[in-house]
């Protein structure tokens, strides 16, 4: 109990929090991890991992299935939801270099779905997610460019 306090045993602390932020995030569904990333479920708070988490959910080969989360066969508004979800984590201030890298390899990932969505749905998802992720990657130099400055004014 006062561990805590006193700032000791942090970094088992943190393990069993990705841990819980791994299986939780390979249980959700999009509708859930949209409410992740918004911070609207009450019992897990939104982290840098988590973040992570839900793009490797999205990018990554399922092992189970091998089958990715998106599909060319599913339904539009899945299909829609992903798209919107990816453009929300871009703008989460959560984001960091690992999320920008799996950022982009959503879009290498889904380039083939990203442009048919588009061309039959007369939808820009293409340069809407292009510009969310230029926008993730100002925020993430924007951050690390202060973490600089503090670091050099703290010396």
């Amino acid at each position: 109990m006062f561990g805590n306090l006193l700032g000791k045993n942090k970094k088992s602390d943190s393990k069993n929090d990705v841990t819980q932020i791994v299986a939780r995030v390979s249980k959700m569904n999009l509708s859930e991890m949209r409410f992740y990333v918004n911070n609207r479920v009450t019992d897990l708070a939104i982290s840098e991992d988590g973040i992570v988490e839900v793009l490797k959910k999205l990018t990554h080969i399922d092992i189970e299935s091998s089958k990715r989360y998106l599909q060319t066969d599913d339904m539009d508004s899945k299909k829609k939801k992903g798209f919107d979800l990816v453009i929300l984590i871009c703008k989460n201030m959560h984001v960091k270099a690992e999320t920008v890298e799996l950022l982009q390899e959503f879009i290498l990932v889904y380039e083939e779905l990203i442009r048919a969505y588009d061309t039959q749905h007369k939808d820009i998802y293409a340069s809407r997610l292009t510009d969310a992720i230029s926008l993730a990657i100002e925020g993430v130099n924007r951050h690390s460019e202060l973490n600089r400055k503090t670091n050099v004014l703290g010396s």
